[in-house]
């Protein structure tokens, strides 16, 4: 199956999202396993405040770019193809936001 790294979007603060929409979270990989798809890891990231961005020598404190929506989160699927990978996406559950769905390019860690 193909990989795809899920990105998810939202305006509302983790600390602010209904309990409702945290439950669907925590059940999203079972939604997707009912489609045939599979999600292999999920991260949630800390705010933007916490972002520090680098930009060729120059390094800053917090989010690169103003927007709205922030990157809250990412997962990754695996999925038949990109129509079954954006079915699955459908299922992450947003209050405000979307997600981004982009097919990963395989590569191999060298070990030392």
């Amino acid at each position: 199956m193909a990989q795809y790294a899920v990105l998810i979007y939202e305006r509302v603060p983790a600390e602010e999202l209904p309990k409702e929409i945290m439950d669907r979270h925590i059940g999203l990989p079972d939604r997707i396993a009912e489609l045939g798809g599979k999600v292999t890891a999920g991260l949630a990231l800390q705010p933007n405040e916490t972002a520090t961005a680098v930009r060729g020598d120059l390094v800053t404190d917090g989010p690169f770019v103003e927007t709205k929506e922030v990157l809250a989160g990412v997962y990754l699927l695996e999925a038949r193809d990109l129509d079954h990978a954006l079915a699955c996406a459908k299922l992450t559950p947003i209050v405000e936001g979307g997600v981004e769905v982009r097919p990963l390019v395989d590569f191999q860690v060298v070990p030392d």
